[in-house]
């Protein structure tokens, strides 16, 4: 019970507002037991995945560094809601995916590595993280339009140079001059950063969150402007290019697993 409890606390410690973010309606009741101990898992292996995951994991990064304070920060890549959008049409895909599909694209694009098999405790601890998140939102539902990340469009032509200067002023502290990052920040290009497939590689993307959430010390203090030049620059750099062909697969279970 000790364990529960604990794990019931994380939770709560986590997400406290969760609910009222996404402006559904009120939450289901929290969950308990084996439940709630996988989904305490779940949000620790968002913030430490490089942890606890590491043969999955090639960029050295964690899943928090695009979903903050373990995805329950609104415009921080918030998963409040998130489970409800499930199963979904998928443009690049071209199919109808399920939760553990858009989780597997995140280890595939953003960590440049491979994905846990669905029927993994990894993976359905992040499955059972994310949906207490979800917790009231109506299915078809999703994040509250005030908690979504919009993709930015800039007003004026964008200035790599000027982004240069911000880099340096504002981001170099904590990433690196090289943009190498560290043990405590992620690499924004080079070998160890997310590939060229993922959703902060688009220049609108990467442009609102740092708009949102950068610096860490001072989200919010740049204009929309500055937030797309400095997007530009870090995109400017080499990054680990996404192979398509490359064959995913899952070990097989007895037909008694299920």
């Amino acid at each position: 019970m000790r364990r529960i409890a604990l794990a019931l606390t994380l939770l709560f410690a986590g997400c406290a507002g969760a609910a009222q973010q996404g402006g559904t309606a009120a939450p289901a009741p929290a969950p308990t037991g084996a439940v709630a101990d996988l989904a305490a898992y779940g949000r620790d292996l968002v913030m430490h995945t490089r942890q606890h995951m590491r043969s999955y994991v090639t960029a050295n990064m964690d899943c928090a560094a695009c979903h903050v304070n373990a995805g329950t920060k609104a415009r921080g890549g918030t998963f409040v809601g998130i489970a409800a959008q499930f199963p979904q049409w998928n443009k690049r895909a071209h199919r109808v995916i399920a939760l553990q599909d858009r989780i597997a694209e995140c280890f595939l694009y953003s960590m440049n590595g491979h994905p846990p098999a669905y029927n993994s405790r990894e993976m359905l601890a992040m499955v059972a993280y994310i949906t207490y998140l979800s917790r009231g939102t109506p299915i078809g539902g999703g994040p509250a339009p005030s908690a979504r990340l919009v993709a930015y469009q800039a007003q004026h032509p964008v200035s790599r140079a000027h982004g240069a200067q911000l880099y340096t002023q504002k981001c170099a502290v904590c990433h690196g001059s090289a943009g190498a990052g560290s043990d405590a920040y992620p690499p924004l290009w080079g070998a160890r950063s997310f590939n060229g497939g993922a959703g902060m590689h688009r220049l609108g993307t990467m442009a609102a969150f740092v708009r949102y959430n950068m610096p860490q010390n001072a989200p919010g203090s740049l204009s929309g402007q500055d937030a797309y030049d400095v997007a530009a620059f870090v995109l400017s750099h080499t990054r680990p290019p996404f192979k398509r062909s490359r064959l995913v697969a899952f070990p097989p279970q007895p037909a008694d697993y299920f």
